[in-house]
């Protein structure tokens, strides 16, 4: 007989509620929207509405593969672990930053990584810690934590109450929102014009976003910064600063007024491609309206000024009472806790601390930037990485200059892969650990409740039963932790217990109650339903382990999976903060010495193309193309403007050859006025090609890799993340 589940998607911020039809034999046999989630309404896309495909795609590894005389051959579990364990030990006792770890973005929606992969890391004890962050985030990370104390300290727009919203970088209604957990992007774009309200989109191509948005104002790619000092300017110039609720806890302002000074309008008017009244009426309204809030997300970030404007877009909230204020931007209350309500250690956010091998290029957050990890495997020398974990992510196509890391994975003593299917990077792997379907683990965002647009507190439990060959991915996880630290025969009932005591101290410490209280509130929970429950109850709702009578608990999510509504956005000032001084600091030193690097850039000729990246709905980064092909071959071809494409003579349909310093690669050409002139735009994950991959849907449409394009020597230099947009190319016909 069919049931029916409730499931919250894994697969982005979103988070969106779903209903799953789970067949007599547990596989997935239909997904639909939940018409009563209390955050996403009967909101899914694509991604979404596609669980069941990605889950049963027949292409998804279901057991290990050791690759033995360079063919993979399938294994047993004990076996795989086996030959880990013969491997890795020896390489870690030699030098442990030997051994590196790459984690990909799917881990940061999926519960079982939230919860133990910190163990792994501890285990591993290396300096060689690697993610996405510094592909498209850690900007924003950086600014936050300079302004508010933290780098998760997220003011997200309170969208569903504001009346003028100015999104920067961001195309939700392809994306669904990020650092902004909003499902149902385009109803809650509608409520807002239906009330009164208006939005605007700067960016520099007409996404499905700009084209519904009541104001589209197409940049220059890259000068987001300028932009957001232009208008800056204006407010200040016009005497329109009103810190609003912030004013008591501001510092740095006098110096955000004098350096506004050098950035009018008709200074950064020609930089930006906006004419000087658009910029001053932006700046206008911003500053008078009932209520605004400015937005900006992974283009902002993802260019060469990119932490400068990740910081000016919340400057630019502070200076015109936006900040804490209903309407504008706010603080979310996360129901399991998170850096905004533990507290705080007032220490400053962990940074500098140790620097990379080859390049010298500090942490950030214990990660070095992604676009090191080739150098630091292919240049010979003490403490070179020889061996490389990667889990959810597939950087032979992530990662800048991909050609010369997916030549240096080659190199590699050691390689091990956690991942669904044999891609561009895990067909380098010697041992490759598949994770279970998606559907066997239970979801709660831990990360994404920190950013989400309501205060509401949703879990979903696992849907079906593990199959006999799979092996729940925290169990993976705590296996290789052990391996790590010459433990490998403990039985993963006592490594569980282990990692629950060190989680009941953390919560026994919030909550001031004895360890072994916490440990007996949450019996007989097991696995991450029993580090979650702690979550939950040392949590701002919690029943702080039955201090607080009728307190949430883990157990009353599971009774509730349509959620429970702790109601909107409230105001969080100044308990929020964890700056060193428990001030917001407006005008951190090395953010305003960083406007000399952008001064350079305003007498800069832009001549020649620019390329920009795009989000596709159907997509997460590269791993659906299995699972979910693109309907037709113009979502990976390269848009270019008709007078650009004909100056070029190239026509819709053409092959183009796109060059950088870096490389090239052969792409058809759509012909769109989508994007301005002096711009082209090409999507990120493609290039599904090389053989020995286990992918045939993805390969019969392989794309091309943008990322062969994108230099991994040009880093932004406070936060080193690589610059995905406004490089120059050359297109030519092929």
């Amino acid at each position: 007989m069919h049931r029916t589940k409730h499931r919250l998607c894994p697969l982005c911020e979103a988070s969106c509620g779903l209903l799953v039809t789970v067949s007599p034999s547990g596989s997935l046999a239909a997904v639909d929207p939940n018409p009563a989630d209390l955050l996403s309404a009967g909101h899914s896309c694509a991604k979404g509405l596609g669980l069941a495909a990605i889950d049963n795609d027949p292409d998804r590894l279901r057991t290990p593969l050791i690759k033995r005389n360079g063919r993979f051959e399938p294994a047993g579990w004990d076996e795989a672990f086996d030959e880990i364990a013969r491997r890795l030990p020896p390489l870690l006792a030699e030098d442990r930053n030997a051994v590196a770890i790459y984690t990909g973005n799917p881990a940061s929606f999926n519960l079982d990584h939230q919860l133990y992969q910190g163990t792994l890391l501890v285990s591993l004890g290396t300096r060689n810690v690697y993610s996405p962050s510094m592909l498209d985030t850690m900007p924003k990370h950086y600014t936050l934590a300079a302004l508010f104390g933290t780098g998760m300290s997220f003011p997200v727009p309170d969208i569903d109450r504001t009346r003028l919203l100015v999104i920067l970088g961001s195309n939700p209604l392809v994306s669904n929102g990020s650092t902004m957990s909003a499902p149902g992007m385009a109803g809650r774009l509608r409520a807002l014009q239906e009330r009164g309200g208006r939005f605007v989109v700067v960016d520099p191509a007409a996404t499905r976003t700009a084209r519904a948005a009541d104001l589209h104002i197409p940049i220059l790619p890259g000068a987001d910064a300028c932009f957001l000092l232009g208008t800056l300017s204006v407010i200040v110039r016009e005497n329109l600063v009103d810190l609003g609720r912030a004013a008591d806890f501001v510092d740095g302002l006098d110096t955000i007024r004098e350096l506004a000074k050098r950035y009018p309008p008709e200074v950064v008017a020609p930089v930006c491609g906006v004419d000087e009244h658009t910029i001053t009426t932006l700046a206008r309204d911003i500053a008078t309206s009932e209520a605004a809030a400015v937005h900006g997300r992974i283009g902002t970030c993802t260019q060469e000024f990119g932490t400068l404007a990740s910081w000016l877009v919340d400057v630019l909230n502070i200076v015109t009472g936006n900040l804490d204020r209903e309407g504008g931007v706010m603080f979310t209350l996360p129901p399991a806790g998170g850096p905004t309500t533990w507290p705080a250690s007032r220490k400053g956010w962990p940074h500098g601390r140790w620097k990379s091998r080859v390049r010298g290029h500090p942490e950030m957050v214990g990660e070095f930037p992604a676009a090191c990890l080739a150098e630091e495997i292919d240049t010979e020398g003490p403490g070179r990485i020889r061996a490389l974990i990667t889990v959810a992510g597939n950087p032979a196509r992530s990662v800048p200059n991909s050609a010369r890391l997916e030549k240096a994975l080659g190199t590699l003593d050691f390689m091990i892969s956690v991942d669904a299917y044999l891609n561009e990077t895990t067909r380098h792997a010697d041992v490759l650990l598949p994770p279970p379907r998606l559907a066997t683990r239970g979801q709660m965002g831990l990360t994404t409740n920190l950013y989400s647009v309501r205060n509401v507190a949703r879990y979903s439990a696992p849907v079906t039963e593990h199959g006999p060959h799979e092996m729940p991915e925290w169990q993976t996880i705590l296996r290789l932790a052990a391996i790590a630290r010459g433990e490998s025969t403990r039985p993963i009932g006592e490594l569980d217990h282990e990692a629950a005591v060190s989680a009941a101290r953390r919560a026994a410490k919030l909550t001031g109650r004895d360890v072994d209280q916490v440990l007996a509130a949450v019996e007989p929970r097991t696995g991450p339903e029993r580090l979650l429950d702690m979550r939950v109850r040392s949590g701002p709702y919690g029943d702080r382990f039955g201090q607080v009578p009728g307190g949430l608990t883990l157990a009353d999510l599971e009774a509730a999976p349509d959620g429970i509504d702790f109601g909107p956005l409230r105001p969080r000032l100044p308990e929020v903060l964890r700056t060193p001084n428990g001030r917001i600091q407006l005008a951190p030193e090395e953010l305003v010495a960083d406007l000399a690097r952008l001064d350079e850039g305003l007498t800069r000729r832009r001549t020649g193309l620019v390329l920009i990246n795009r989000r596709q709905v159907r997509t997460l980064n590269s791993w659906l193309h299995n699972a979910l092909p693109q309907p037709d071959a113009g979502h990976y071809a390269l848009f270019v403007n008709p007078r650009d494409a004909a100056a070029r003579s190239l026509s819709d349909g053409d092959l183009a050859r796109v060059r950088t310093n870096a490389g090239e690669v052969t792409v058809e050409v759509r012909t769109t006025t989508e994007v301005r002139e002096g711009v082209v735009s090409l999507p990120h994950g493609w290039g599904h090609d090389g053989g020995s991959l286990g992918v045939p849907a993805a390969e019969a449409v392989p794309g091309a890799n943008v990322n062969l394009l994108v230099d991994d020597v040009f880093l932004e230099p406070l936060t080193g993340t690589a610059v995905l947009n406004g490089f120059p190319v050359e297109v030519e016909p092929a």
